[in-house]
């Protein structure tokens, strides 16, 4: 049973933990799949890319209104998927040797298994084929095993031969038909990249709207959008799934009664649930939320001294730039104990990176309405500035919230073309406590640039 002075479960941003400072600690790193975990593997990055490729697919149908005539002539998908793995596959595999034999990782072992807690401070790894487990105890531990996709409890689903986001983008030929099941940000990717590339998309969403963590408004807007490019199905209770002669089909009930979606294949997009329950980290004595969550304190400490975690395994966030701050947090306090420092999550902003792009930072309306903040609100349409003119938009949009008598900005919600990119000024605000007076009459802003959309939203507040 070999003691290790830390042991490291997960190779997403637990991976970046590792540095000089921990050279000389006798160090374990659990690793069930692919080094690089989901953001690497099936998440942020390799979904972007192929939200790229959907982008430039789809620009065609949209051509026609600058007096641009175009026509999408094919979509390579081998070509396309090979274009993304054949980058993403090698840096995995990188990873994983240069932890096994580069020789700054001479005091790291790692273990290619599935771990699960069997005792304080315990862990037990299990190895595919015929090598026996192996226990591991250590002074400290990190978390960062992640999630995994939701499996909804839908008969006849199993045997469909469905797939979620961790396998669709490795088919070998591109569907005719598909079904996305769910709403929320992989159901508005996936459904973009496969309308993109010709597709006949059909969504089905269980409540009345899509995108509905975001600001009503926004929610609204895309669920518009959205129902105009795909058969969107809304308030759906999903009764069946089966195999049909041609393929898969859905069995539903509506607001109209019963009625059947056929497809080539079924894409889960339902959520995703952290991994506490497959480490069994309650047997170690760590404490979990009702959603399966490891509870952390602002140290990123779990209820056990000396095991920490990070990443969506203990973040609902469930985004790769908080699991980056957390472990950098995680990284500091473990090399330095006495001087221990905190994870700061008051303003984390997302993106949805479908089209149109989606992002948001801070509250929205509905929960500045639901906690009694004094707030006021402005919007500004994408087709109010010179550069919406330039792209023909006239659906876009940016709306703020501010506290009316400080200007300070509360909450900052966009709809629209590259809209993760031009929210970014309001995050630097709302970092660094600059209002909305100051940071709209304090600099220049290029004319006649996209970013003067966020200009004339904070000119736009009715502060006091």
């Amino acid at each position: 049973m070999p003691h290790y002075d830390l042991v490291i479960v997960g190779t997403g941003s637990g991976n970046s933990i590792l540095g000089p400072e921990f050279a000389d600690r006798k160090t374990a790193i659990v690793e069930k799949g692919a080094f690089g975990g989901t953001c690497l593997n099936v998440g942020c990055i390799p979904t972007k890319m192929f939200v790229y490729a959907a982008d430039v697919a789809a620009t065609p149908s949209v051509s026609s209104r600058y007096g641009v005539d175009e026509r999408l002539e094919g979509v390579r998908w081998t070509d396309v998927r090979d274009r993304v793995f054949g980058r993403i596959d090698p840096i995995a595999e990188g990873g994983a040797d240069y932890r096994k034999n580069h020789e700054d990782n001479r005091n790291v072992d790692v273990y290619q298994g599935e771990g699960r807690f069997t005792g304080t401070k315990q862990l037990r790894v299990s190895f595919p084929g015929d090598r026996p487990d192996e226990v591991l105890t250590a002074d400290r531990f990190v978390l960062a095993a992640g999630g995994r996709p939701v499996i909804p409890d839908v008969p006849g689903l199993a045997e469909t031969g469905y797939h979620t986001s961790d396998t669709v983008m490795r088919l070998d030929e591109l569907p005719k038909r598909i079904v996305v099941l769910g709403g929320g940000y992989i159901a508005a990717e996936f459904a973009h990249v496969f309308a993109s590339f010709g597709v006949a998309v059909t969504v089905v969403n269980r409540s009345g709207a899509l995108l509905r963590q975001e600001d009503d408004d926004v929610s609204a807007r895309f669920t518009e959008l959205a129902s105009k490019r795909f058969d969107v199905r809304l308030e759906r209770k999903t009764l069946r799934a089966r195999r049909t002669g041609g393929g898969v089909a859905l069995d539903l009930e509506g607001p109209q009664g019963a009625e059947t979606v056929e497809a080539d294949l079924i894409l889960v997009a339902t959520g995703r649930t952290p991994n506490s329950d497959l480490l069994d980290v309650a047997a170690t004595g760590v404490a979990t939320t009702e959603r399966g969550h490891v509870v952390v304190d602002a140290h990123q400490q779990t209820s056990v001294a000396g095991i920490y975690a990070l990443g969506d395994i203990s973040s609902p966030l469930e985004l790769k730039h908080v699991a980056n701050h957390e472990a950098r947090v995680v990284r500091h306090n473990l090399a330095h104990p006495d001087e221990r420092i905190t994870s700061d999550h008051r303003f984390v902003p997302h993106a949805v990176f479908t089209s149109p792009q989606v992002a948001s930072v801070g509250v929205t309306e509905r929960e500045a309405a639901a906690t009694g903040l004094s707030y006021v609100v402005s919007k500004q349409d994408y087709a109010g500035i010179a550069y919406g003119w330039a792209m023909e938009d006239t659906t876009g949009f940016a709306k703020l919230l501010a506290d009316p008598s400080t200007g300070r900005l509360l909450g900052a919600h966009i709809i629209g073309p590259q809209a993760s990119t031009v929210i970014q000024p309001l995050i630097q605000a709302m970092s660094f406590g600059l209002d909305a007076r100051t940071m709209a009459h304090g600099q220049y802003w290029i004319h006649p640039a996209m970013p003067e959309l966020v200009e004339n939203a904070l000119l736009n507040l009715p502060l006091d």
